[in-house]
């Protein structure tokens, strides 16, 4: 026996360094993939990042949102945290028969524990087989792969509990309710001799060894790699949501050797920072972000998971071949891998380094699919920032490859030449307030005439300057600030865009070009507060211009109107019989939180009757007009706005209302493709809200 136990121990030593190496190696290797990228910068908020991680990793909070999955999930996560305590007292079991950890009178109660958290993990990997396998949930993989973690974690616990059983066998102990599963096992195999069932502990004890070693090894060299990666994803994510990098146009041209090496946006994956890369190794590839994307729900070519997917696998094949390092192990299994036939300095690295990460790994197609309405980020329960990720590849489209559709180039054109996307004349843009004469709507220029000062900059847009149905949320939005008392000004013929449009689909250039100019109007008016009917506007800039130099206070319109009429200086009082259903804007709602401000304002109304669609809040689908996209024609699937308008008419409303100009045009352009623009109004929240305050007047609607 002592010799057994001396081979048995020495081999348990031997696998398990070997496992622990194996382990080492394809984390060093993943390590040494992601420092190939820039360095990231990084704020020292860690009281945040901090409460960002016990929310997220340890609260499950976004897992949770799918009810069923976050469950399962739960159930795995904490179950298997837990039951390593059991794992370990099994190595004391085998190593030292007759011996257990030491937690003296407390044992029993962990052993009852342990049995209890083994048999709640069986039933997590029972329900996620089910869910995966059976169910067939279409945002979930169904490959060998997908189910291999699953075997791992039942073979784990249905050997504990075999090895349990055979223990009470072998040791002579009696059946007891602290252990009723290995209780049963025992008193179902009681013909056994104590021998016998030595030898079929040891089985079992080796077959737990063996596999908990092999899914150390398995973890992170798969998608699994996200009990690694996930938790570190979560603390290093951005603290504003949606933010983009800003690009150093600044180039000293003498110190370089080759004008072709100049690039803009990334073309390479090396050129990813180092924290996006860890967002390619913490993806789970659980489907959450394509399940809720309106590209992939609506026919087009783009999915958020598979962007992901495949430039991790690019970064690892890419990776062995820079750095030699193999990527699988242990290597002599894996020797016929791409990856690790790559990792020598022979034909299949080149034609690794060869492959262009956009036409070969990733389509442009995929790319200019994206609305950047974030809801893939919404739904990522290990905070992946896809968006940013798309419009780097954009930008190296733009800026250096000279790629754009020819109607988000037509638009670009215009915003560069006249400051709006119609291209328009730059003298028009004031013409809105013609709409109504009543209206006291000054521009800056004229208040220094008259030696007046105002508070708040009103930012119009291009949309409300010029687009004859924004136009009107402008006007109401302007009559309700005379109403208050609220003292303002626009800019008029010298306001020009925001530079969002420009941005999001990938010409940063334009945009810093823009923002300084924004911003040296900004601070020759001494403006301090901006208010604007524009999402994109608000969060370019709130959340964007301050990297330029700019900080203000920034408001979006519903937020103003909401504090005006909580404090009683509007006064809605007609009343507004419709049944309504409110549509987010994306820019407003997940990029930066603002959700209740405008279903307040609605509430307050009287006689108005607030529904909300199936899809809302922070889970609300985008109209489709994001990253540019409003000014291109889908030519591919179901247009979003038509979808999005679907699941508006589905809570049976009399009127559709929303925040933003871009998404009102989209709703009211959905309610015409499915001819119901006669029985149902589409309005902005501030036009209704004008409907009801301003009694002695009729405010039209579209």
């Amino acid at each position: 026996m002592n010799t057994f136990l001396l081979i048995n121990t020495l081999a348990f030593v031997a696998i398990t360094l070997y496992g622990f190496y194996l382990f080492g190696r394809v984390v060093a290797t993943r390590v040494a993939y992601i420092r190939l990228g820039k360095k990231s910068e990084f704020d020292r908020d860690f009281k945040e990042r901090l409460r960002r991680v016990g929310k997220i990793v340890f609260g499950q909070s976004k897992l949770l949102k799918d009810k069923k999955s976050g469950a399962i999930h739960v159930m795995m996560f904490y179950g298997f945290i837990l039951v390593q305590f059991g794992a370990i007292d099994m190595f004391v079991k085998g190593l030292s028969p007759g011996n257990h950890l030491p937690f003296g009178v407390f044992y029993p109660g962990f052993v009852f524990f342990q049995e209890l958290v083994t048999l709640m993990i069986l039933v997590a990997v029972a329900w996620a087989f089910y869910r995966r396998y059976m169910e067939k949930l279409v945002r979930l993989k169904r490959g060998f792969k997908a189910g291999l973690v699953l075997l791992f974690i039942g073979t784990l616990m249905i050997s504990v509990l075999v090895g349990n059983g055979m223990a009470q066998i072998w040791h002579g102990h009696e059946a007891t309710w602290l252990e009723p599963v290995a209780s049963l096992i025992a008193l179902g195999f009681g013909w056994m001799s104590p021998a016998a069932a030595m030898v079929v502990f040891y089985i079992a004890w080796w077959v737990h060894t063996i596999t908990i070693l092999t899914f150390l090894v398995y973890v992170p060299q798969s998608k699994h790699a996200h009990l690694i990666a996930a938790p570190i994803n979560v603390f290093l994510s951005k603290r504003v949501p949606g933010k983009l990098k800003t690009i150093d146009f600044d180039i000293d041209e003498e110190n370089v050797e080759n004008e072709e090496e100049i690039s803009f946006g990334v073309g390479k994956v090396e050129d990813f920072d180092q924290f996006q890369m860890i967002d390619f190794y913490a993806c789970v590839e659980c489907g959450r972000c394509t399940d809720v994307c309106p590209a992939s729900g609506t026919g087009k070519m783009l999915s958020p998971m598979d962007i992901m997917v495949k430039v991790r696998d690019h970064l690892t094949e890419k990776g062995a071949a820079v750095t030699g390092k193999s990527p699988w192990v242990p290597t002599y299994a894996f020797a016929g891998t791409q990856g690790n036939q790559a990792s020598g300095q022979n034909e299949a690295a080149a034609t690794v380094q060869s492959r262009s990460l956009i036409g070969d790994v990733i389509t442009e197609e995929e790319l200019s699919g994206c609305t950047t309405c974030r809801n893939c980020e919404e739904a990522c329960p290990v905070m992946n920032e896809h968006v940013g990720t798309i419009i780097d590849m954009r930008r190296y489209l733009v800026m250096t490859e000279g790629k754009m559709d020819q109607d988000v180039q037509r638009a670009v054109m215009n915003i560069e030449r006249q400051g709006n996307p119609w291209g328009l004349s730059k003298k028009d843009r004031i013409k809105w307030r013609e709409l109504d004469e009543t209206a006291y709507i000054p521009t800056v220029k004229e208040l220094k005439k008259e030696d007046k000062e105002f508070e708040y900059l009103f930012w119009v847009s291009s949309m409300g300057a010029y687009d004859s149905r924004s136009q009107k949320i402008a006007v109401a939005f302007a009559k309700l600030m005379n109403q208050a008392g609220i003292s303002f000004a626009i800019l008029g013929n010298k306001e020009a865009n925001s530079g969002d449009t420009a941005r999001r689909i990938g010409n940063e250039f334009l945009f810093q070009e823009i923002a300084e100019k924004n911003i040296k109007e900004f601070e020759k008016n001494d403006v301090t507060k901006i208010v604007t009917i524009d999402p994109h506007a608000y969060n370019i800039f709130k959340n964007e211009y301050p990297d330029f130099g700019f900080e203000a206070e920034v408001y979006h319109h519903t937020q103003m109107l909401y504090d005006l009429v909580m404090n009683g200086k509007l006064k809605p009082q007609r009343e507004i019989n419709q049944r309504l259903t409110y549509h987010d804007s994306c820019y407003l709602g997940r990029y930066n939180g603002v959700y209740d401000p405008p279903r307040e304002i609605l509430q307050s109304i009287p006689g108005l009757e607030l529904v909300e669609m199936a899809r809302s809040k922070e889970n609300g689908m985008c109209c489709g007009a994001g990253g540019g996209l409003m000014w291109t024609e889908e030519t591919t699937g179901n247009r979003i706005n038509v979808a999005r308008t679907e699941q508006a008419l589905a809570v049976k409303p009399t009127m559709i209302s929303s925040a933003c100009p871009y998404c009102l045009t989209m709703l009211s352009d959905g309610t015409k493709a499915k001819e119901v623009e006669e029985d149902i109004s589409t309005m902005d929240v501030a036009e209704i809200l004008a409907l009801s305050v301003f009694v002695e007047e009729e405010t039209k609607s579209a």
